[in-house]
């Protein structure tokens, strides 16, 4: 998996002491080697690649940065993170074209394409990735990200070049580079929506999921390798479900590769069922053992469950039976709310994020379920993105959440600007941030990229943007989030329902087939029904659990009253103090529970980020 930084000047040149801090924020990505790399001679160097590594591929001959020689000199510099699933066909056809390889890794195979193909290789890559990629003849840094922004990549451009990074802290260790956060920034952070692109710092910019940056002497720009298309599906009912299921075990099957222990992630529902019981299949045929799987559990949490809006049951009795159908090896982390209120792991999901968008306790829960994962496994397998490919979201069946002249999350969440997203900042910064304003800008802006088909009736139209505005904007909140979580621990996190084969296809696949039989993910539970128990196959869609244990409620409330009462608190400048105290002092029931729940989340973990990384609020 690894975590990757580095900076490119060519006036000046990059010094070592200033490029090493920003290697070692990665440490936590990669905790098992580092490495980095100057270009140029006579001590002055135009580019500098820095590496920590997560050994999963060819764990002695991995090391990086990787370059490649031609005539004793060196012309390629490679840093790589994530992992190329075809790398072994595509070092079969580079073998037959003449190339030599020194390690059985798939960082090489990138390394030795990019000789062949240039940056034409990136369209040959099936996996989740992002690098960057040293051009000495030409002096160039090539910068790339996989197609669905499976993992991260940032980059902050400079007078005479650019620095990059993995996360966001890397490139703030450069002293080139400032922590500011203005309006624009504070509105991205705000709009639950993922602008493609924007690095949420001031200057700082994300590269776009299928995407590569360029920069060189006459600056940066910025080249689409893939988006999404719209072609005529001509597939009959059978035939697609037949397709989706043929991707499905080539992808599982792909994905199982790892010279280090490897798991899936369990939560009792289709998702991460269907990955769980397709890769239990695989592992039986190949004599490999039963497949590993964890879940994540609250004290208490089953015995005093309440249905709520979202969830209508608990995910223990799903797991149980599921793990016993397939015969996986299950452990169910159960989380306390003192584990929860840890402040030591609430401290690491803000160093984890960089940036104050934690939604409480499903992010500190889901860092200690990868945190007790990695005692055991390097590389798990997540039924994530499922329902944005096939449509398993409640909203997208609810007209009035589909028909609204917004993104329809917002619509049927009401998570819209008037909501929790600003409720706790003070009057004169809401009225300044225009929220709602934003927002809209936003959704036009998507709307304005979806690829159409011609004949097809409204209905299939406006479910054609539905899936599109998932999948461009909603899915990079959740893949965010799954990545650095995990990567806080160490922990290789694979998402096989982003393999871009599944989602172009899916996305071209009409609603009607999508919802043949009425409900949400049709295509998923016929393509994988036989290897599912019939109870999940039926289970209606539950999200990641939250728990429900009043005492974290209780606990929330206290620490809010003490961020209040601190004068010296550096949030109070921006905050609103008379409605957190109301919050405070609600009771802990009712219509508005939730809503208050979600703005003292933000306010603690705003206070946290402006005490931590001392920002510039040029708001």
């Amino acid at each position: 998996m690894c975590g990757i930084a580095g900076a490119v000047d060519l006036a000046r040149g990059v010094d070592r002491a200033e490029v090493g801090p920003m290697v070692e924020t990665m440490a936590c990505r990669g905790p098992d080697d580092e490495g980095l790399w100057l270009s140029g001679d006579s001590g002055r160097a135009h580019a500098a690649l820095g590496h920590r590594r997560l050994a999963v591929v060819d764990v002695p001959g991995g090391h990086q940065p990787m370059t490649l020689e031609r005539h004793g000199e060196t012309v390629l510099t490679l840093v790589f993170s994530g992992e190329v699933y075809n790398f072994q066909e595509l070092r079969r056809e580079l073998e037959g074209r003449g190339h030599a390889f020194r390690t059985a890794s798939d960082t090489e195979v990138v390394l030795v394409g990019w000789l062949e193909w240039g940056s034409d290789v990136v369209e040959r890559l099936n996996g989740m990735f992002a690098f960057a990629i040293w051009d000495d003849r030409s002096e160039e840094l090539f910068l790339v990200r996989d197609r669905m922004g499976v993992k991260p990549l940032y980059w902050y451009p400079t007078p005479d070049g650019a620095l990059f990074g993995s996360e966001p802290k890397a490139i703030l260790a450069h002293p080139r580079a400032e922590a500011v956060l203005d309006l624009d920034g504070l509105r991205e952070l705000l709009a639950h929506v993922k602008t493609p692109g924007h690095g949420i710092y001031r200057g700082m910019h994300e590269v776009r999921p299928g995407s590569f940056v360029r920069v060189r002497r006459e600056g940066a720009d910025v080249h689409r390798y893939w988006q999404l298309e719209a072609l005529e599906h001509t597939d009959d009912r059978d035939t697609t479900v037949g397709h989706v299921r043929e991707l499905l075990d080539d992808i599982v099957s792909r994905q199982l590769i790892s010279d280090v222990p490897l798991c899936s992630l369990l939560s009792g529902g289709l998702d991460s069922s269907a990955i769980t019981a397709l890769a239990a299949e695989k592992l039986r045929a190949q004599d490999a053992g039963a497949v590993r799987s964890f879940s994540v559990d609250f004290v208490g949490y089953e015995d005093a469950f309440t249905a709520d809006p979202m969830r209508d049951t608990p995910d223990g009795p799903y797991v149980r039976e599921l793990a016993e159908y397939v015969a996986a090896d299950h452990t169910a982390i159960t989380l306390s709310n003192e584990d929860l209120t840890d402040p030591d792991a609430r401290a690491a999901v803000l160093a984890a994020r960089d940036v104050p968008v934690s939604i409480g306790d499903m992010d500190t829960s889901l860092y200690l379920l990868f945190k007790a994962i990695r005692g055991r496994s390097t590389v798990a397998l997540s039924g994530e993105s499922a329902d944005e490919v096939f449509g398993g979201y409640r909203w997208f069946h609810d007209a009035d959440a589909v028909n609204a002249d917004t993104f329809p999350w917002m619509a049927a969440t009401r998570m819209g600007p008037l909501d929790h997203s600003t409720g706790h900042f003070a009057p004169e910064l809401r009225d300044r941030l225009d929220l709602a304003g934003y927002i809209d800008a936003s959704y036009r802006d998507a709307l304005a990229e979806v690829p159409h088909v011609d004949g097809v009736s409204a209905q299939e139209r406006r479910m054609r943007e539905v899936c599109y505005l998932h999948l461009t904007r909603f899915v990079q909140i959740l893949l965010d989030r799954k990545d650095r979580m995990s990567m806080a621990s160490g922990l290789e996190v694979r998402v096989p329902f982003c393999d871009h084969r599944l989602v172009q296809y899916v996305f071209n696949t009409p609603w009607a087939l999508k919802t043949f039989d009425g409900r949400e993910k049709s295509l998923l539970r016929a393509a994988t029904r036989d290897v599912l128990p019939s109870s999940i196959v039926d289970r209606v869609k539950s999200p990641y659990p939250s728990t429900q244990d009043p005492g974290y409620e209780k606990a929330l409330r206290a620490s809010v009253a003490d961020l209040v009462s601190d004068r010296d608190a550096p949030v109070r400048e921006i905050v609103d103090l008379d409605a957190l105290r109301a919050a405070i002092d609600a009771p802990q029931d009712g219509p508005s529970i939730d809503t208050d729940r979600a703005r003292m989340e933000s306010v603690l973990q705003m206070d946290a980020w402006m005490r931590r990384y001392r920002p510039t609020l040029a708001l």
